[in-house]
């Protein structure tokens, strides 16, 4: 195959890969605590032949992610949370714990406070936070001390990735991180509060159409090149 094509082709995987990682932030962008995502663009040299001559190709296979904080939005539920700053809610997958901004909560019949899908909150010390039973009043403050009656009861864990750690999107909110994740001291959990995607859906709609576009200019050249090639085998075989 012409190494024209060969280039062509890695660049229009790329642009593939960058469109639906810009669908997914649009779909995306009203569901509470999602973290905006990119794609990172590398160049990736392949030899050739023993001359040294190298042929230059498109890599897209990084990703980066958006931690910007999103508009926070008051629900008055009393198990709406939100938070001000760096950190991660804690919450107990089948798969592991996961981090997370969402944070909508139920109590569960057990009084065990959970996510939408089931997945249980976790206290600073990593294990799930219970409400006592006939609890009113819960209160969440600002450091994540929860009370009912005026009587705390526990304390919800705010935790990040180590500086130096891997923070992967697992789908939807989640992420995992390849080291223990750290308490985040200065934190503010707001009450009654959820965060909304960090998502600008003008600027993604116009990327997605900037990205259409530079798939349609390289499919076109890869339309030429293929009629060129076919033109000279034609007139090769002549």
């Amino acid at each position: 195959m012409d190494n024209a094509i060969y280039a062509t082709l890695t660049r229009q995987a790329g642009l593939m890969a960058e469109m639906r990682v810009v669908a997914n932030n649009i779909a995306n962008a009203n569901t509470t605590g999602f973290r905006r995502e990119g794609v990172i663009f590398a160049e990736h040299l392949s030899a050739l032949d023993r001359s040294g001559d190298t042929l230059s190709m498109a890599h897209a296979r990084g990703r980066t992610l958006d931690l910007d904080q999103g508009v926070l939005t008051q629900t008055n539920g009393n198990y709406d949370l939100a938070i001000e700053g760096e950190g991660f809610f804690l919450v107990e997958t089948p798969d592991g714990n996961r981090l997370t901004r969402a944070g909508a909560f139920l109590p569960s019949a057990g009084g065990e406070l959970m996510t939408a899908d089931g997945f249980r909150l976790l206290d600073e010390g990593m294990a799930p936070i219970v409400v006592p039973a006939g609890a009113s009043g819960v209160a969440v403050g600002a450091d994540g001390t929860m009370s009912a009656n005026g009587v705390a009861f526990g304390k919800i864990g705010i935790f990040t990735a180590p500086q130096d750690a891997q923070l992967t999107h697992k789908g939807g909110t989640a992420f995992t991180t390849d080291q223990q994740p750290e308490p985040v001291d200065d934190a503010r959990i707001r009450q009654g509060f959820l965060e909304e995607s960090n998502v600008d859906s003008v600027f993604e709609i116009t990327r997605m159409i900037e990205v259409q576009r530079a798939y349609e200019l390289g499919q076109s050249f890869l339309d030429r090149e293929d009629q060129r090639i076919r033109s000279a085998i034609s007139g090769m075989t002549r």
